[in-house]
């Protein structure tokens, strides 16, 4: 958290925590495949208040997910760290179910879906 963060946020200050939690979540990577949360379509929304708190809803790749109880508190930490969050909680949300059209354009060239 960066203390001398001035809220309420401005939008350009909005966008740019946007940015860099999106950065922080591009670190991440599902624990089965080899492709990043953010591109893999797990982060399905990312709510930002004027205060920095942050609120992320994420979803798995199947309910049956091994990490499925770690996994969502794992991404809270990381968010915590982002300079300027004050904040963070995630939502693990399944409705709507992940498919792999959730991915990114670079996760399905990655995975050889193209």
């Amino acid at each position: 958290m960066n203390i001398s963060t001035p809220y309420p946020l401005t939008e350009d200050s909005l966008v740019a925590l946007k940015t860099a939690i999106i950065e922080a979540l591009k670190g991440i990577y599902d624990p089965e495949i080899p492709v990043n949360i953010y591109d893999l379509g797990l982060i399905y929304n990312i709510f930002i208040d004027p205060q920095a708190k942050v609120k992320i809803e994420m979803t798995l790749t199947t309910p049956g997910c091994p990490v499925a109880q770690t996994f969502p508190s794992m991404v809270e930490n990381v968010v915590n760290n982002v300079e300027g969050v004050s904040e963070a909680s995630v939502e693990l949300v399944w409705d709507p179910p992940w498919t792999s059209e959730n991915m990114s354009e670079a996760a399905k060239l990655q995975l050889g879906m193209l």
